[in-house]
């Protein structure tokens, strides 16, 4: 940090500029009016600051556990800082704040005592989202009681806390065909998939945690998926059935398509009753249309059963999950605001971009 005294002159020819300043100041001069702007702090003193912040508040280790310590302290800062500089290049002043200099010896210390690759990038993550939050409000205090909590939880908790983040609380609007839904597995699916954990222990310590809770109703994977992603489990219907319903739009291509699991047969154009209704309303469909477009949206489902296999057959590693998820406590998990913000984030260290977390925690 420095001190930064800016002299303002006017252009005065033949008179004489002189300017004191303190040490460690930086002047200017110019022959006419000049503005300097200095915000936050670089990244070098960025740096400085959170270093001094693991040095000053960790404690004394003896010996090589001592280097281990400080090399991993470092590592960890300087990956948290080069994620910031991409991803919120502003959030370098944070480092001034001294809630944020508490969240950020969390990471250092847990990252210093573990080593734990993966659980250093969760937490990495889990601070950059940290760092966007600019007041005191519910989001800032979640995120900051997630990186106390995702350091007491094994990798294989972890990978429950994303998998059931992701089946219960989000819905993927791009997918369009079973291969666009065999990708989307593979990227947010398919790292947690072998990973999964049965043991009640296990959920019972999520809970315990703060992470979520195990109810009494329970939700099959086959359910949520048929639901959420509908149109991709349709039977269709026959072409003539558009006539019969009475469609004024008649069998309008932005509206209906052919049948994914039949070609012979048609479908709507939607993969759930969400999307369903933005598409129609997007396209100014009459009043009258959209109840005889929902029916046949409903018509002819694949039961629940069907929908599993067709889901394995897509990506066989599912018939792992769907094992796990019925045979486990992730059917009855209800996730807290902790759980959700750790979920979130794991699954974002994999795959990058994902949904701004205020979606879910605002």
């Amino acid at each position: 940090m420095f001190k930064l005294v800016i002299a303002t002159l006017r252009n005065m020819i033949g008179k004489d500029q002189h300017q004191e300043v303190a040490g460690g100041s930086s002047a200017i001069q110019a022959g006419r009016d000049i503005a300097v702007t200095h915000v936050g702090l670089t990244y070098a003193e960025a740096r400085q600051v959170a270093l001094d912040v693991f040095r000053a508040n960790f404690f004394q280790l003896a010996g090589e556990a001592k280097e281990v310590a400080r090399a991993r302290a470092e590592e960890v800062t300087e990956e948290f800082l080069s994620k910031l500089e991409k991803e919120n290049p502003s959030g370098l002043g944070k480092a001034q704040d001294p809630d944020f200099q508490y969240a950020l010896f969390t990471v250092q210390r847990e990252f210093a005592r573990t080593g734990d690759k993966d659980l250093g990038d969760l937490l990495v993550d889990l601070l950059v989202d940290r760092s966007k939050q600019q007041q005191r409000d519910i989001l800032q205090i979640v995120l900051n009681e997630s990186l106390g909590t995702a350091p007491k939880l094994t990798e294989a908790q972890l990978a429950v806390l994303a998998v059931v983040f992701l089946f219960k609380y989000t819905q993927n609007f791009g997918v369009g065909n079973h291969a666009m839904l065999g990708t989307y597995l593979d990227k947010h699916v398919a790292p947690f998939a072998d990973k999964l954990v049965k043991n009640d222990a296990s959920y019972q310590h999520l809970q315990f945690s703060g992470c979520g809770s195990i109810g009494l109703g329970s939700i099959a994977l086959e359910d949520i998926l048929s639901r959420t992603y509908q149109g991709q489990f349709l039977k269709g219907f026959e072409p003539t059935e558009v006539e019969a319903q009475q469609i004024s739009i008649g069998r309008d291509d932005r509206v209906f398509m052919p049948c994914l699991n039949d070609p012979a047969k048609f479908q709507v154009r939607a993969n759930s009753h969400e999307s369903l209704d933005k598409l129609l309303e997007s396209l100014n469909v009459p009043a009258e249309d959209r109840p005889r477009i929902r029916t046949l949206f409903d018509q002819n489902k694949m039961s629940h059963e069907e929908v599993k296999n067709k889901v394995i057959e897509i990506r066989p590693f599912m018939a792992d999950v769907f094992e796990t998820w019925s045979a486990s406590p992730m059917k009855n998990f209800t996730l807290t605001s902790v759980g959700i913000a750790i979920g979130h984030a794991n699954i974002k260290r994999l795959v990058g971009e994902f949904a701004d977390l205020s979606i879910w925690i605002n």
